[in-house]
């Protein structure tokens, strides 16, 4: 891409007004990437609001987070997004945002905890301009006061892009939110908080006047302008990414194979559950032996389908010995593999899970 051009706008499509279902928003955010990659489109940013849905990160198993009979019986909608990262409520009372970049564009990083930082600037500045004094909690969350008002969520793509995912909560049914989930102890401990319901914050708890939806994401969109130096175009989807939203809306999103994804964990495996610096990690395993005959990880943490798939394939028929795990862990290993996640964690994990 020609950044002397490209690089000086910023796409900004607002959907605000019209609440999108799970799978049209998610289809919506993953088709930035996309048309970035293959149209040379600039940076994309999408801003809307969700029809009452509960999204699961893209690592998760999602009938052990959600109360799937509960979201049932409310008409609250669920879905997987393309991102990692943890579980969150939306509504329309929380601004959704999806931002698509490419990775050779100026002052963008590979690294998710760069990216991170880059996103939670953009953010404690919009909530600076409404008088919000905020400030950014690793490794994914923007807190006000030691409670949290925002996620932040990301995936670098083998296309060469990077997809940017938020949540920001203008208003929140907490109560709504708690009945929807489950929430291990090892969540609800998370960061030393000792009660969840104690640890989030809303944009209108913490003003006095209360801001309007559209006002919150003109703000947000002028502090993206501003950090990365573009010029904010209002822009709508063009007729090549509506198909391609479509496309991914009905094959992808309204699917139960994405869904319900949990690839094919067997009741007979054993299973391992820890609270990393890297998120929550899930580890489910089966022995043949005294090797490891299948392996799944899952949780909330932050990496790519291509380096899970390489951890677990190294780990296959490996000694369900720690040093034997160890070594074949170090083959492969790299920095961030598992953003916060140290090989001798994971081994730790993995040993804990044996049936």
């Amino acid at each position: 891409m020609n950044f002397m051009t490209a690089s000086l706008k910023l796409r900004y499509i607002c959907e605000h007004g019209n609440l999108l279902s799970s799978a049209r928003g998610l289809a919506a955010d993953e088709t930035l990437n996309i048309s970035i990659s293959e149209n040379n489109s600039p940076p994309i940013l999408h801003l809307y609001n969700f029809k009452p849905a509960v999204i699961v990160g893209k690592y998760q198993d999602i009938s052990s987070v959600i109360n799937i009979e509960k979201c049932n019986k409310y008409h609250v909608e669920y879905n997987r997004r393309h991102t990692g990262g943890g579980t969150v409520f939306m509504n329309q009372d929380v601004v959704a945002l999806g931002f698509g970049v490419s990775l050779d564009f100026p002052g963008i990083s590979r690294s998710i905890s760069k990216v991170f930082e880059l996103a939670s600037e953009i953010f404690i500045n919009s909530l600076q301009k409404i008088g919000i004094k905020a400030k950014f909690k690793p490794k994914n969350d923007i807190e006000v006061n030691g409670k949290k008002i925002a996620g932040l969520s990301a995936t670098v793509e083998d296309n060469n892009t990077l997809l940017f995912h938020s949540s920001i909560l203008v208003d929140f049914d907490l109560e709504m939110m708690l009945e929807l989930l489950k929430l291990p102890t090892e969540k609800l401990s998370d960061k030393g908080y000792g009660c969840f319901s104690r640890r989030m914050t809303t944009i209108n708890k913490e003003i006095k006047t209360k801001i309007t939806m559209q006002d919150m994401m003109k703000i947000i969109a002028e502090s993206f302008s501003e950090r990365l130096h573009l010029e904010l175009f209002c822009e709508q989807f063009t007729d090549w990414e509506k198909n391609k939203i479509n496309e991914l809306e009905q094959n992808k999103y309204r699917s139960g194979d994405w869904i319900f994804s949990s690839r094919h964990v067997k009741q007979t495996m054993g299973k391992s559950l820890k609270k990393t610096k890297g998120g929550l990690l899930e580890v489910f395993s089966s022995k043949s032996g005294n090797l490891i005959d299948s392996i799944i990880i899952t949780g909330d943490f932050f990496s790519t389908d291509k380096d899970i798939k390489l951890i677990e394939n190294a780990l296959r028929f490996t000694k369900f010995e720690k040093n034997e795990i160890l070594n074949s862990l170090h083959k492969i290993w790299k920095e961030n593999i598992i953003w916060g996640v140290t090989s001798e964690e994971l081994t730790d994990i993995i040993l804990n899970s044996v049936n």
